[in-house]
């Protein structure tokens, strides 16, 4: 199995690296792609030194499978080329998870919807990832009709820079900005850019990536996306209506036997989800479950995942395991 991992310095990338070795993934030959200014360092997989490829490199070589985190503009020239020679394309940017000829994939939830014709595979929002993950069984069973969901988003879903502004701001340091405010002691209730409706693109990719997941345009989806001072991962607020009522015990059993979740839902012993937890963990974490009681047949449930794992790294590998476990790759 030859894989390229494209992108492999930056965070996700090197998160990408770290959960390949950590999930042993069949990899015979390893290709580590990067921009042309960083071809020729040297970066380690299993103790092992491995050279840094440029793009056009690494398509000559016809990799089986290539997981992208490079952005969208380098995702949109370069994908289609790896596809062109039969690569199979993992890619966690946005450039195409609302193209109606690409799937959007979260193993959990819709991994069935995948075929051998499907060269680009789009690599869900981090955010919305690990809530339709919380969403999925809860939607089979009781049918959702309205979502309403704040979120609690760590720095490192920014990238780099916006740790280093942290941690410059916290240490009293010259700070190189990645947000337009101080971050620390501080919460900026803008991810993205806006758009023309007041919300942002962050907001907007929560309420129209669901629904492609889900595979129901029914669902109406709601959001308000809030950057944080924090490094453990994502934390959602999410307030569900479903179309039949349900029963507490029944939705902590369902939790609880899903796959990919972890249900921490014990009040009594201060037992709920906190990024800290999370951190370096592949599991969605949910917990404080409890009945809006201000309208019927909705639910109240908080969400935490590390979102370089589960929101970007370890998505894209459990999407490529899936490809292998069904002979979908280089078939």
């Amino acid at each position: 199995m030859k894989v390229a991992v494209v992108g492999a310095t930056g965070l996700v990338g090197s998160k990408m690296l770290q959960v390949l070795e950590e999930r042993n993934f069949p990899i015979t030959e390893l290709l580590l792609v990067a921009s042309e200014r960083s071809v020729g360092k040297v970066l380690h997989f299993k103790g092992l030194p491995y050279t840094l490829i440029s793009m056009s490199d690494a398509v000559a070589q016809k990799p089986d499978v290539a997981i992208f985190s490079a952005g969208g503009s380098v995702s949109q020239a370069w994908a289609p080329r790896f596809a062109e020679v039969g690569t199979t394309v993992i890619d966690n940017s946005s450039a195409w998870r609302m193209d109606p000829g690409k799937k959007l994939v979260v193993p959990e939830v819709n991994a069935d919807v995948l075929t051998p014709e499907d060269k680009i595979i789009a690599n869900p929002n981090c955010s919305t990832i690990q809530m339709v993950v919380a969403l999925k069984p809860l939607h089979d069973r009781y049918r959702i009709k309205r979502v309403v969901v704040s979120t609690y988003q760590s720095v490192t879903g920014t990238g780099v820079k916006a740790v280093n502004q942290l941690m410059q701001e916290r240490n009293g340091e010259a700070v190189e900005r990645a947000y337009p405010y101080q971050i620390d002691l501080n919460l900026l209730p803008h991810i993205d850019v806006f758009t023309e409706n007041g919300y942002t693109k962050e907001e907007m990719k929560m309420v129209n990536e669901t629904k492609k997941i889900m595979g129901d345009d029914s669902i109406r989806v709601t959001a308000t996306t809030v950057r944080v001072p924090v490094m453990g991962g994502h934390s959602e607020s999410v307030n569900v209506e479903f179309e039949q009522d349900f029963d507490l015990a029944e939705v902590r059993e369902l939790l609880a036997a899903a796959p990919g979740i972890i249900l921490q839902d014990d009040p009594a012993a201060l037992l709920y989800p906190m990024p800290l937890a999370a951190h370096d963990r592949d599991e969605v974490f949910v917990g404080r479950l409890r009945r809006d009681e201000s309208q019927p047949n909705t639910l109240n449930m908080w969400v935490v995942s590390d979102n370089l794992r589960k929101g970007a790294a370890t998505n894209a590998v459990q999407i490529a395991e899936y490809l292998l476990s069904k002979g979908l790759l280089n078939a």
